[in-house]
């Protein structure tokens, strides 16, 4: 079911990317699929929790060809779909070597790997598919606004997903100790 998920993730952002227009916070510029790519960080540790690192690279290879297809269906130029999978393959594999690393708790791992995924795959997409060096989508000046957006909502994501785990973890260590 995790892998399911994980995948499931990957499809809504791009179809929501698609469909919707960026959200415009302030100076920030915020693509509407960029809710569920933080998620993805999520739902990738714990596909890893699960089947081990090795295995999780497969499926990550899974969802990047996945990724790629859906974007070239909806339509999205090849700079664009290069970009995508460019950032999301960085992205997913520095998210999965730093939680395979940390000797943290567990929700500590998802917060740390998943900012430095997400401050990766929204440098990376933005500059090599969204400004003048790829699809000439933004100008230069609100290139930094883009990553800025896309890097505090996708922290915020991996801020709320860390508190939940911990709470879950915490309740279930409590569980286990009463009995």
């Amino acid at each position: 079911m995790r892998i399911i998920i994980y995948l499931i993730s990957i499809v809504t952002a791009n179809v929501v990317t698609a469909a919707f227009a960026p959200l415009q916070m302030g100076v920030f510029i915020v693509p509407m699929g960029t809710l569920f790519i933080g998620a993805t960080f999520i739902f990738r540790d714990l596909v890893q929790n699960k089947y081990g690192r090795k295995k999780t690279y497969i499926f990550i290879g899974t969802a990047l060809f996945l990724s790629a297809v859906v974007s070239f269906i909806l339509g999205d130029t090849l700079i664009i779909v290069l970009a995508s999978a460019l950032s999301f393959a960085v992205a997913e594999t520095t998210d999965t070597e730093i939680y395979t690393r940390l000797k943290l708790p567990m929700s500590w791992r998802v917060f740390y790997s998943g900012v430095v995924g997400g401050l990766l795959d929204s440098v990376i997409f933005v500059i090599i598919g969204l400004s003048p060096l790829g699809a000439n989508f933004l100008p230069w000046e609100a290139v930094p606004a883009a990553i800025l957006g896309q890097v505090i909502v996708k922290s915020i994501i991996q801020g709320i997903a860390a508190v939940i785990l911990s709470q879950v973890t915490n309740s279930m260590t409590k569980h286990a100790l009463s009995k």
